[in-house]
């Protein structure tokens, strides 16, 4: 079960700390206090608050296992904006897509923002590391749902994909790997630094596009680093 706070403050605790933006009466029937705040339409007994996911402490087996994570820190809010950008781009390529309803208008207009997302980040995706690339791939997968390689592959040929594929196995990055928090651990920590970064408001995104549960995955990659210590 995830650790999860949820909220719910009823008149007339947080209510008396924020009067200038709130306005209580009571019911005339019920004789319960009712309280509207400023922007709401109706009178309510209760305010409702966010759901708030409190993300658990973090473990390292040793300085030098913190050290890496420091590393992939750096390198993954250095790619995340790519991806991220890569799953916009995508989203507004595929409502695109629908309003056509010519197949050659379709491959001609997908081809043209392939052009394009090539032309605006090629420069900068050349000044990455391989980690850093790998890093991207990942991302764009948990952003978009789909493997870099699947990706490309609807984008242009099938062949266009293998040989980007091909190359990039040259310098130890695939364009096929997936993001799995719960299968690799590496992952499990990325999925930590961009949470944790979401909820500082240091970094902007979309929701992830997979379907996972980053505290079961907590849980697995906690009780591993406990073990290793015991040994």
């Amino acid at each position: 079960m995830n650790v999860k706070l949820l909220f719910i403050i009823c008149f007339p605790f947080l209510l008396l700390s924020q009067e200038e933006n709130q306005t209580i009466v009571q019911d005339s029937i019920s004789k319960t206090q009712l309280i509207k705040v400023k922007g709401d339409a109706f009178f309510s007994s209760q305010i409702d608050l966010k759901e708030i996911e409190l993300l658990p402490k973090l473990k390292f087996k040793d300085h030098w296992a913190r050290k890496r994570y420091l590393i992939l820190r750096r390198k993954t809010l250095k790619v995340y904006p790519y991806a991220n950008l890569a799953a916009e781009r995508l989203q507004t390529l595929n409502e695109r897509l629908k309003m056509l309803k010519r197949k050659s208008d379709k491959k001609s207009y997908a081809k043209k923002v392939q052009k394009y997302i090539e032309g605006e980040f090629s420069a900068e995706l050349k000044k990455l590391t391989r980690t850093e690339g790998q890093i991207l791939v990942k991302l764009i997968h948990r952003q978009t749902g789909t493997t870099t390689f699947e990706l490309v592959k609807e984008l242009r040929s099938g062949w266009r994909a293998f040989w980007y594929n091909t190359t990039a196995s040259m310098f130890n990055i695939s364009l096929k790997v997936e993001y799995n928090p719960l299968a690799n651990e590496e992952d499990y920590l990325i999925e930590d630094i961009l949470l944790r970064n979401f909820e500082d408001s240091k970094i902007e995104g979309l929701k992830t596009a997979l379907d996972f549960d980053f505290f079961e995955a907590h849980r697995k990659w906690s009780k591993k680093i406990i073990n290793e210590n015991r040994e």
